[in-house]
């Protein structure tokens, strides 16, 4: 061949080559319908270039197909699976280093449906971005399994839709629309499927209880070695020590119920209101093969916090006496309680629990029952009505001791009276005069006063004779007993004016405490001598003027 034939081969090779390219830019796309269109950068540095230009062709296309890795679905439940869209790209015309430029499926958006099939697929249409040949793409989709249907396999329906581009050379792109419909079988299996028919607790607000979840088989085959595990949704109730807890319960027979009792508490700030628990089963399917069923979903509520009211309240408080604080304490529910105790909670410096508390017993919920807690009250307080603090001691349903504290009383206290009053039926005394005077001496404690000693002092003009004391062996709360002394004048007394004498006691309480009175003071009048006689005074002043009046003759005289 000479030098010319060669060189005209060459021009018809590389003719044929450049319409080659053109006829293959017009190709439809693989799999579906397509649209094309072709771009250049004449510069080959365009920032909108969607893949780096090069003088070498590349020809090719995506190839999507999808699998699912767990296609198993429950009847009765909306199934969460995940569908895996995997590109296997093809290239046509191309070296490796290029070819992510032709099988790349961009904009991808897929639609998955179950028509002709009792399944539903509850999801909608999912944009996906890009999806590459190295980079599968993990689909969730929600399919919805009514009751009912039969175990077997069913067809779900997969279109996507994508741009691509079909064909890159010399910085010329032709980019393609393409749509295909894929296919992939779910699995309704007749695995043990569960659901949580009831739940109830005996736990208060405030308290610990037993939680009991009954639990249903409804699917078609037995579970073996299943484990049941539930989880609370809020802080305001625990499982166990935790938000969690776990039960085992052995095998479950198709349609069978089982009821698993879990430790449950609620804090003392939680509601009374529906909390909401979620949960699992794992077990093994009659195959041997382990499974888990989850999606377990249920309410539980409280009962109310464990309360108790204070009623009749009465009070018999006064400054600087003993005294009590009767009523009725009532069960206001919502459950029974034993071993309940009334107990004195107040803080305030001036009134003191004699004893700090009284047992009532048990009370079944609305019930009530009497209570006494005696309180002293100390002789620095204020009369009036005053507030007290009272706490409910109890046991719980499992003998666990628990505390009401909002109790409250409003309880009036008596202003100071004293301790023995005193009464002398008659107050007065003759000038230069001795006499014998009863004292009416009344109890005012309200409690018994025993070996109660009365001491009668006096002072000038007015005097104590041989008998200043007095004696009682016992003097009941309001009894009354008459006691004698004597009382003398001295000469200095003046009729008409009125002098006073002092009483005081010494006793033993109740509890046998030695105890001495206030001193109580007693008005006495002195009245004149019934003798006739001229007072004292008078005769001094004569006996003075007599005197004078001699004094005077007698000088005179000399």
């Amino acid at each position: 061949m000479n030098r010319r034939s060669i060189v005209t081969v060459c021009i018809t090779f590389l003719l044929v080559t450049s319409g080659t390219v053109g006829a293959t830019a017009g190709a439809g796309a693989v799999g579906g319908s397509s649209g094309e269109t072709s771009t250049m950068d004449i510069s080959g540095t365009g920032s909108d270039a969607p893949f780096p230009q090069t003088a070498t062709l590349v020809r090719g296309s995506p190839d999507l197909s999808v699998a699912l890795a767990r296609p198993e679905v429950t009847p009765g439940r909306t199934n969460q699976v995940t569908l895996q869209l995997i590109n296997d790209g093809k290239v046509d015309i191309g070296t490796p280093q290029n070819r992510d430029a032709v099988t790349t499926a961009r904009n991808v958006r897929l639609t998955a449906e179950a028509d002709n099939s009792p399944l539903k697929v509850e999801t909608g249409t999912l944009a996906l971005g890009a999806v590459t040949e190295n980079r599968p793409r993990d689909v969730p989709l929600a399919v919805s399994v009514p009751n009912g249907t039969e175990a077997g396999n069913y067809e779900l329906e997969i279109d996507v839709e994508y741009s691509y581009t079909s064909q890159l050379s010399a910085g010329v792109s032709y980019d393609k629309e393409a749509t295909t419909t894929l296919h992939v079988d779910v699995e309704v299996t007749d695995d043990p499927r569960f659901k949580i028919v009831d739940v109830t607790t005996d736990a208060q607000v405030g308290d610990r209880g037993t939680l009991e979840a009954t639990l249903k088989n409804i699917g078609a085959t037995a579970a073996y070695d299943a484990t049941v595990a539930l989880e609370s949704s809020s802080a305001g109730l625990a499982l166990g020590q935790r938000a969690s807890d776990a039960a085992r319960v052995g095998s479950i027979s198709p349609g069978e119920t089982v009821t698993i009792p879990y430790d449950a508490s609620f804090t003392s700030t939680a509601p009374t209101r529906q909390y909401a628990i979620s949960g699992q089963v794992s077990f093994d399917t009659p195959d041997g093969i382990p499974h888990v069923d989850q999606g377990l979903s249920a309410g539980v509520t409280p009962l109310g916090e464990q309360t108790f009211a204070l009623e009749d309240v009465e009070s018999t408080l006064r400054v600087g006496e003993d005294g009590e604080i009767t009523g009725t304490v009532v069960n206001t529910g919502p459950v029974a309680a034993d071993n309940v105790v009334i107990q004195y909670a107040g803080s305030t410096g001036n009134i003191i629990p004699i004893e700090q508390s009284a047992a009532v017993g048990s009370l079944d919920a609305g019930e009530s029952t009497a209570f006494t807690l005696p309180i002293s009250v100390g002789g620095e307080a204020e009369s009036g009505l005053r507030t007290v603090d009272f706490a409910v001691q109890y046991r719980n349903d499992g003998g666990e001791a628990r505390v009401y504290n909002e109790v409250a009383v409003n309880a009036e206290v008596a202003p100071e009276r004293d301790s023995f009053s005193v009464a002398i039926e008659n107050q007065t005394i003759e000038a230069d005069g001795s006499r014998t005077i009863e004292v009416t001496v009344t109890n005012n404690l309200g409690e018994p006063a025993s070996d109660l000693e009365a001491r009668l002092f006096a002072n000038d003009p007015l005097e104590t004779g041989d008998t200043d004391t007095g004696y009682a062996q016992s003097l009941d709360a309001g009894e009354s007993t008459t006691m004698t002394f004597d009382l003398t004048t001295t000469g200095s007394a003046t009729p008409g004016s009125t002098y006073p004498i002092s009483l005081d006691f010494r006793y033993d309480d109740a509890d046998g405490d030695s105890q001495l009175s206030d001193t109580y003071r007693v008005p006495i009048t002195v009245t004149p001598s019934e003798g006739g006689g001229l007072p004292l005074p008078v005769i001094f002043v004569a006996a003075l003027v007599v005197g004078t009046v001699g004094l005077i003759v007698y000088r005179r005289r000399q």
